[in-house]
């Protein structure tokens, strides 16, 4: 089995194992992550060896913890890390590059429609009618966009709303109010495979799949940085 994460803000972890019996035979942790004294990594191979396969991420990152020697310097990588590549490997999650995406950048759009979307595209890419989708949107109205779980009464002004002719809709996942207006709203979702998340916790599957917005910012010079639960902050 193999698994694969890239920690939040540093390096790749990869994760080679087998099952025998309910334990893990043969682990072999491998990355582009910084590890000294070089003998921690077998520190951590060993420490692995024969956990049950059951046990879960912190389970793991304690054993992997306990075995490490006192003078231990991780960087780009942490025992929580390798527990979750792990995860993934017993999992048997995939990767992004296991998957042909599919992006749609279309022309500007009503609020209602766009929420209408993003249900529609979730639905198809969960019944494998559709390929993970990247959906880049643009806004023909200024919009107040509610989670899931808001009480309308508490998040919108009726009246300032009717003012200023702000649509408001709700969309189908869960988080804050939100509000855009056409050309100085950037919005995008991902549709993806349950797959893909495999052997993450729902809280690591946000700092997971907003990884590649981040190097994307860094490579256009923007600092960015990603602010737990599911923000992504900047300067």
């Amino acid at each position: 089995m193999h698994g694969e994460y890239k920690v939040p803000g540093g390096k790749l972890v990869v994760v080679d194992l087998e099952v025998a019996g309910g334990a893990l035979r043969n682990v072999r942790v491998a990355g582009d992550f910084f590890l000294e004294p070089d003998e921690a990594i077998l520190a951590i191979d060993a420490a692995l060896e024969g956990a049950p396969a059951h046990t879960d991420t912190a389970g793991l990152a304690a054993r992997i913890e306990a075995a490490l020697p006192d003078s231990t310097v991780m960087l780009g990588l942490s025992a929580e890390g390798v527990a979750i590549a792990v995860r993934r490997a017993l999992a048997q999650a995939t990767e992004w590059s296991d998957y042909d995406w599919q992006l749609i950048h279309d022309a500007p759009q009503s609020p209602a429609l766009h929420m209408a979307l993003d249900e529609v595209i979730t639905a198809e890419v969960a019944a494998g009618l559709r390929p993970p989708t990247l959906r880049v949107w643009e806004w023909d109205s200024p919009a107040v966009i509610i989670g899931s779980f808001q009480s309308l009464r508490n998040e919108v002004d009726p009246a300032g709303v009717e003012r200023h002719g702000v649509d408001v809709v709700r969309r189908i996942s869960g988080g804050g109010a939100m509000f855009a207006e056409p050309s100085s709203t950037i919005t995008y979702s991902l549709a993806v495979p349950q797959a893909l998340v495999s052997g993450l916790s729902f809280a690591d599957s946000y700092a997971y799949l907003d990884d590649w917005v981040l190097e994307a910012l860094a490579d256009m010079g923007i600092k960015a940085w990603y602010q737990p639960l599911n923000d992504i902050a900047t300067e």
